[in-house]
């Protein structure tokens, strides 16, 4: 097991990190359990990435990547080729499907690294790392304020 590294990693290693099923910090343990269920946490380093929201934008991705690369394959060989129609209804939705599965996991990979490079859903937070005080973690411990915020004095 390698040593955890102490700062974020950088956008496109990240990125390219979950592109192969990796997790994005470490690049050592596996980002899915399953097909496309993200593991909780990183069995390598601890990261928890339970809390990741990929959402519409892996299919939405991969739908447009499969479109423009199956559609100019369509044109293409409909222009320069005399291509049965019952080759074409046969051999197209196989090899769109194929991509499509193809493509699903690694582009979902790459969005939870891109999350995780840019510190959204959750991963604000290294693992082992204390989370800093925000705005409403702030105690207000001066006198006259009674608790209240200086933004609402009376």
């Amino acid at each position: 097991m390698m040593s955890e590294p102490s700062t974020r990693t950088g956008l496109v290693r990240s990125m390219a990190r979950g592109f192969v099923g990796r997790c994005p910090h470490c690049g050592e343990g596996r980002i899915f359990g399953r097909y496309l269920k993200v593991r909780p946490e990183c069995d390598a380093c601890g990261l928890e990435m339970h809390h990741h929201c990929a959402d519409d934008l892996p299919p939405y991705l991969v739908i447009f990547v499969v479109a423009h690369v199956i559609g100019y394959l369509i044109l293409e060989s409909e222009l320069n080729y005399d291509v049965p129609l019952w080759v074409s209804l046969s051999v197209w939705p196989v090899v769109t499907l194929a991509m499509a599965l193809g493509l699903l996991q690694p582009v979902k990979g790459a969005v939870v690294g891109l999350q995780y490079a840019l510190g959204m859903h959750g991963f604000a937070t290294l693992p082992g790392a204390k989370p800093e005080a925000g705005p409403e973690d702030a105690h207000l411990d001066r006198p006259g304020l009674d608790g209240a915020s200086p933004l609402f004095r009376p």
